[in-house]
């Protein structure tokens, strides 16, 4: 469980990058080793030595030189040269399908924020098309792949070579539903309905005519629905089939963040104490999600954190039981979750640099 481990971030142009940056720079085991960052760097940064973080993401600027860290011109050899041990991939799927071959067979460990390795099966992937599917080199490193979601996985993150880090409305809906699914209280033949909202941010950087202002602000809208890429995650990580559960994402007009409204149906009449028990017992040692019992988390409590929130209800007979899940989509979603994953590989406190 050594300290002085150095990490390396391909791809921090982006929102995810620029919060995964956020998190390295300042977490307290990487004290003395701040991150390699990595990319495409123009002929003219190339000779002042790479792009400051300053010039990409202000944001990051403070009085520990943050901002003045470069990011450095992309190839293996830097890696090997600098002594790297974990990488970090927030690039585009295809772009992780191609580096992660390459990357584990140089030794590096890696944790991928793209959707390129997340789903098993083929007939889940089939929704990214990805152009080496079903090639041996693929299938072994499929194989290889870790989900990275550590409140159920931890132990399987702890020893992997290769994390696929969730979805950001996976992770909202497989946390509300895993435990009660895993005790069997919810009734599957009567369907479970997920409907999710997320902030802007869950789109991407770049800008799409369904993102920019004029059509966001001032509007609320379903989109993907019975198609969106997150689904597939639902179905293996939840044990579920296709006809069991809907899942209905729509776009909030705000930055960031997520809130999941999940209706379930259950096997019998259950007790507010029970299901608040039941969550309790399988998330205890779960530092990174916060229970509201029978109280219903919102954005704003988990927005610009790393936590994840869920809260539920039941009916006055007990059969039928609603549950709120929020977090913040740049974070738990994306690249909280990924630091998450480098502490437990590590074998660090879960929540080091997380709260």
């Amino acid at each position: 469980m050594s300290q002085a481990v150095q990490t390396a971030v391909i791809g921090v142009t982006g929102y995810s990058g620029a919060e995964l940056a956020r998190l390295l720079v300042r977490h307290p085991r990487l004290k003395g080793k701040p991150p390699i960052f990595a990319g495409r760097v123009d002929e003219q940064h190339q000779k002042q030595g790479g792009i400051p973080l300053r010039e990409i993401h202000p944001q990051l600027i403070d009085s520990h030189g943050a901002g003045d860290i470069r990011v450095q011109p992309f190839s293996w050899e830097l890696f090997e040269d600098l002594g790297v041990d974990t990488v970090f991939l927030a690039t585009p799927h295809e772009a992780s399908r191609e580096m992660v071959p390459e990357a584990r067979k140089r030794g590096f460990r890696v944790i991928d924020l793209s959707g390129a390795w997340r789903l098993e099966e083929a007939a889940n992937r089939a929704v990214y098309k990805f152009e080496d599917e079903g090639s041996a080199d693929a299938l072994f490193m499929q194989s290889q792949a870790v989900y990275g979601l550590p409140e159920l996985h931890r132990k399987e993150i702890a020893g992997a070579g290769l994390v696929a880090n969730p979805g950001c409305y996976a992770t909202s809906v497989i946390l509300a539903l895993k435990p009660i699914l895993a005790a069997g209280l919810v009734n599957i033949d009567c369907g479970i309905i997920c409907d999710s909202k997320s902030g802007v941010s869950g789109a991407g950087k770049a800008p799409t005519a369904r993102t920019h202002f004029m059509y966001a602000a001032d509007n609320l809208s379903a989109y993907g629905i019975f198609s969106h890429r997150h689904t597939g995650e639902l179905l293996e990580q939840l044990s579920l089939d296709a006809s069991s559960i809907t899942f209905a994402p729509h776009l909030l007009p705000i930055p960031r963040g997520i809130l999941s409204t999940v209706y379930v149906r259950f096997n019998g009449a259950q007790t507010s104490s029970a299901i608040e028990a039941c969550y309790r017992d399988f998330y205890h040692g779960s530092p990174m999600v916060r229970l509201y019992g029978a109280n219903l988390p919102q954005i704003q409590y988990s927005v610009r954190t790393c936590y994840a929130d869920i809260g539920f209800q039941l009916s006055k007979d007990g059969q039928r039981g609603v549950i709120v899940s929020c977090l913040d989509n740049l974070l738990k979603g994306a690249s909280g979750q990924a630091v998450q994953n480098l502490n437990v590989m590590h074998g660090w406190g879960e929540a080091e640099g997380l709260e």
